[in-house]
C-alpha cells in the first residue's frame, strides 16, 4: 500500500484505515495519546515497530503484543483468550482494553468491518478510533510525524529514512524489493501447485542477487551506503526471518543467507548486533513459532524445527569492499534479474 496523505481515514467497512499522526491534522503528536498493536512474528509489523524504537517513540506509544499462535477462525488472541493458564511468553494483554482477539479492536472502530484484522494497528486512545493499519503507509509519516515531541538536536528526531537526496533511488528499489523479496517468500510460501510455486520462488533470489550486488557497490554498512533508509527497514524484516523460516517452511532454499550471500550477511548481522532498535524489535521465538504453528496445511504437525543454529551468527565484518558478492547461479534466477533495474 503507496502512502497517500489524501486518502480517506478509512472509506468504508471493507477499507483499511490510512490516518496520518502530524501536526495540524485530525491526529496531532502527542505522548501517550497512541497505541500501537503488533504481532513480533509479522514482518509488516516489525516495519512500525522498528521505526517506532528508532525515533525513540517507546515511551511516547506502547505496544500491546498478539500471541504468535494458534490464530484460529477468530484471528490473533491476546493471553488469556482461552483461560489463566492461556499464556506465551513476549505476548501481552490488550493494554486498553483486555480483549481477547485482536478483532474485537477493530470492531470498536468499526462495527460493521470486513477486512483483516492485521497487525499493524495504530489506536487513537482519544478520539477511540483506530489511525491505521498499513505498514508501509506507517513506516513512511512516523518518521516525522512525532518530532516535535522528541528532544530538538536529538539524533531520533533528525533521523530520517526518506533524505531528499536518496529518494529517487529508494523509490526505484522498494518496487522490486516489495515485490520480489517482502511480498514474494509468501507468493511462494503459499502456492499450491509446482508451477505457483516456482513462479514465486524464482523471483524472491533475482532480489536477493540483486541485493546482494547493491550493497556490495554502495560499500555498506547499510544498503544505499552510509545512511540508514527504508530500505534497510524493509530489506530487515524479511532477511532476519529468511534462513529461520522461508528456507524450510517457505521451500525457499535455492540459498541461505548465511551461506550463499556473504555481503547480506555481514549487513544483516550489523544491524541486528550493533544499530539498536533491530535486535530489541527481533523475537525469533515468535517468529519460528507462528509460522510453523499457524500454517497447518503447510506444516499440518506444527513441529517447529530446531535449527538454523543459531538464529543469527555473531561477529561482524564491515569491509565489504574486501568481501566477494555472493550470487545464486540458478539460469530462470539469473534470467529474472535481468528485468530489475541495474543497481
Amino acid at each position: 500500500m503507496e502512502y497517500d496523505p489524501n486518502k480517506p481515514v478509512h472509506a468504508s467497512p471493507e477499507d483499511g484505515w490510512h490516518g496520518i499522526v502530524a501536526p495540524g491534522t485530525r491526529f496531532t503528536p502527542e505522548s501517550g495519546r497512541y497505541h500501537l498493536y503488533i504481532g513480533y512474528f509479522c514482518p509488516f509489523a516489525h516495519r512500525a515497530n522498528l521505526v517506532r524504537v528508532l525515533k525513540g517513540l517507546d515511551s511516547a506509544i506502547d505496544i500491546s503484543v498478539v500471541k504468535a499462535y494458534p490464530k484460529g477462525q477468530a484471528g490473533w488472541s491476546f493471553p488469556g483468550a482461552n483461560g489463566p493458564d492461556d499464556t506465551y511468553e513476549g505476548s501481552t494483554p490488550d493494554k486498553l482494553f483486555g480483549s481477547k482477539y485482536l478483532h474485537e479492536v477493530y470492531f470498536r472502530a468499526d462495527k460493521d468491518y470486513k477486512g483483516r484484522y492485521s497487525v499493524p494497528l495504530l489506536w487513537d486512545t482519544k478520539e477511540g478510533t483506530a489511525v491505521n493499519n498499513e505498514s508501509l503507509e506507517m513506516l513512511r509519516w512516523m518518521q516525522t510525524g512525532f518530532n516535535e515531541i522528541l528532544p530538538e538536536g536529538s539524533p531520533e528526531r533528525s533521523l530520517n529514512l526518506y533524505p531528499g537526496h536518496l529518494q529517487a533511488k529508494i523509490d526505484e528499489v522498494k518496487e522490486w524489493m516489495t515485490r520480489d523479496l517482502n511480498s514474494g517468500v509468501y507468493k511462494a510460501g503459499f502456492a499450491t501447485d509446482q508451477a505457483a510455486y516456482e513462479k514465486g520462488v524464482i523471483p524472491v533470489f533475482a532480489g536477493l542477487n540483486q541485493l546482494e550486488k547493491l550493497i556490495h557497490k554502495n560499500g555498506g554498512p547499510f544498503v544505499l551506503g552510509k545512511e540508514l533508509t527504508e530500505l534497510d527497514i524493509l530489506a530487515y524484516a524479511t532477511a532476519v526471518r529468511f534462513d529461520v523460516v522461508y528456507v524450510q517452511h517457505f521451500k525457499c532454499n535455492l540459498g541461505t543467507i548465511r551461506g550463499d550471500y556473504p555481503v547480506i550477511h555481514e549487513w544483516l548481522k550489523n544491524l541486528y548486533w550493533n544499530v539498536k532498535g533491530f535486535r530489541e524489535t527481533t523475537n525469533f521465538k515468535h517468529i519460528k513459532e507462528n509460522y510453523t504453528k499457524s500454517h497447518h496445511d503447510i506444516n499440518p504437525h506444527a513441529i517447529t524445527p530446531l535449527g538454523p543454529y543459531p538464529d543469527i551468527e555473531s561477529g561482524v565484518n564491515l569491509d565489504f569492499a574486501g568481501i566477494e558478492h555472493g550470487c545464486i547461479a540458478h539460469a530462470a534466477v539469473l534470467e529474472q534479474q535481468k528485468n530489475l533495474p541495474d543497481v
